[in-house]
């Protein structure tokens, strides 16, 4: 009998003594495609960092454990395929966040889709992302806005808050982005009662505008839209003021790097970009967000990169809400989103897959990007 007591007594204190049992939650493997090297390799970082600190958020109660696998497209429509279908048929993740531009964004959304892996891109604004031919994809999604409506308000600004009549414009033929919001600010500002002085292209490659400029010079433009990202930007902006034009310079959500400033110089100052959001929302979520990546990364993220956050933040909200994490119940679940709130505003995806959400103007200072005006959809 003292025998079976002391028996007992040595289990109850065993199990009062033992840690505590822990469930393993189940890994799920999430891809990302992005810039790291490049030409726009600045917005291909904040894209990883922001998805990272979603991360870091979702790992302290998310259901899963999430594996990221992160690749590199360079900014080229090869890298980045050959990266979805390394990620999708080795890797097996189960969704997609990225690529960052359109021209490597459209053929990756047709893997995704051929293999019905879901794809939220954070940053692509060609309408052909999440639509082939007319017809919907319906494993891609996006939380920013399209080229269509971006264009669109930057020549309404032009033509209602700038006052200005005629307009010139400059392009890169070979980037889908650039051609796009072109395509939609020409025809915009033409419908509202504006002239088109010039309408010229480029190439990729080129860094001597000089006689494109000296074309738009003898019209004498009163605005000059150009729709490219910073580092193309910042060079040719440099090249206009030094052949005497003077109207003022406007341009897309491509021109959101501090480096456009290092690069254009003082040619800069004053004009005006579109953009998803402006780090001086006076919003918590917003703050918050701000807060915490200057901490981890010693400046104001860019709207790439909240844009990225974004992205990440629904597609584990999804994932949590699912019933299991496969990519049919996920899609299911996105399909189906409505109003998150996220650091660049309320988000809901319609039948296309696409976001409306309202457009943030901001200007160009001496040391950061000032905010103009929103304006709604």
């Amino acid at each position: 009998m003292k025998k079976a007591l002391i028996v007992a007594l040595l289990l109850i204190s065993a199990l009062f003594s033992a840690p505590p049992v822990s469930f393993a939650k189940e890994t799920v493997k999430v891809g990302v495609i992005t810039p790291l090297m490049g030409d726009v390799k600045t917005y291909g970082e904040s894209t990883k960092n922001c998805f990272l600190m979603a991360l870091e958020q979702y790992s302290k109660n998310g259901r899963y454990t999430i594996v990221p696998v992160i690749a590199d497209d360079r900014n080229d429509p090869t890298e980045g395929t050959n990266a979805a279908l390394k990620l999708i048929t080795q890797d097996k993740v189960v969704a997609i966040i990225g690529p960052l531009t359109s021209k490597v964004a459209i053929p990756v959304s047709e893997t995704a889709n051929k293999y019905k892996i879901p794809m939220i891109t954070g940053t692509a604004t060609n309408l052909k992302v999440t639509i082939s031919d007319g017809k919907r994809k319906p494993f891609v999604f996006r939380t920013c806005y399209t080229d269509n409506f971006q264009g669109s308000i930057a020549a309404n600004f032009a033509l209602k808050d700038l006052k200005a009549r005629s307009a010139a414009v400059l392009y890169d033929v070979s980037n889908d982005y650039s051609k796009g919001l072109a395509e939609f600010f020409r025809s915009t500002f033409i419908k509202g009662g504006g002239t088109v002085t010039a309408y010229e292209s480029y190439q990729k490659d080129d860094v001597d505008f000089s006689a494109l400029i000296t074309k738009l010079a003898m019209k004498k433009p009163e605005v000059i839209y150009l729709p490219d990202y910073y580092n193309k930007v910042g060079l040719i902006s440099k090249q206009i003021r030094e052949k005497g034009l003077k109207g003022t310079l406007l341009g897309g959500d491509g021109w959101d790097s501090p480096e456009l400033a290092k690069i254009a110089g003082n040619s800069i100052i004053g004009s005006y970009y579109t953009n998803h959001y402006s780090a001086d929302r006076k919003d918590s979520v917003t703050q918050a967000f701000i807060k915490k990546y200057k901490e981890k990364h010693g400046m104001v993220p860019d709207a790439l990169g909240a844009l990225a956050y974004d992205a990440t933040g629904i597609l584990f909200k999804t994932l949590d809400a699912a019933k299991s994490p496969n990519p049919e119940e996920i899609v299911k679940g996105l399909a189906g989103l409505k109003n998150y709130k996220g650091v660049t505003g309320n988000i809901s995806f319609d039948k296309s897959g696409d976001v409306v959400k309202s457009v943030v103007i901001l200007k160009v200072g001496n040391e950061k990007s000032q905010y103009v005006t929103t304006i709604e959809p």
